[in-house]
């Protein structure tokens, strides 16, 4: 790849994330608290993809991420790519999947819900993949995975 092919400067260990479509790019950032790091963390959007037509990308230097973290961005950016990178190569390519179960990763929406008034964890079902539709496990309550709200 040319210098000016290439969009971000590489980095030697860490992960890339890709494929997040463009106005989730911040959202991601946020559920997995890329702010807190003391590592490096590149962010950009808006970049041409032939795949979902714009899209954004987040390098983090030094990070590889857990289950669960992936778990949280699967809600907002089901199709993104994590690029793990080791001694500046690409050592293995995960597409990030939406779980059977969430837990604690959503807020009901019914607002008579025991994990509205009780002090607990949520969990949700996912009941149609391909269009993001989850189930409360407790109310039975049906949600829009993009329209949720994250906790």
């Amino acid at each position: 790849m040319s210098k000016k092919e290439r969009l971000v400067a590489a980095i030697e260990n860490g992960t890339v994330i890709d494929h997040i479509p463009s106005e989730k790019t911040y959202e991601v950032a946020n559920i997995l608290n890329l702010q807190n790091l003391d590592t490096v963390v590149t962010i950009g959007y808006n970049y041409l993809s032939k795949k979902i037509g714009r899209k954004g990308i987040i390098k983090v230097e030094n990070k590889f991420f857990s289950d669960e973290e992936i778990s949280r961005l699967s809600v907002v950016a089901p199709n993104a790519v994590l690029n793990i990178i080791k001694n500046y190569e690409v050592v293995e390519k995960k597409k990030v999947e939406t779980p059977d179960e969430l837990h604690g990763i959503v807020k009901c929406n019914n607002p008579k819900c025991i994990t509205n008034n009780e002090p607990m964890k949520t969990v949700f079902t996912v009941i149609d993949k391909d269009k993001g539709v989850i189930r409360c496990h407790y109310c039975d309550k049906e949600q829009d995975i993009s329209k949720v709200e994250l906790l």
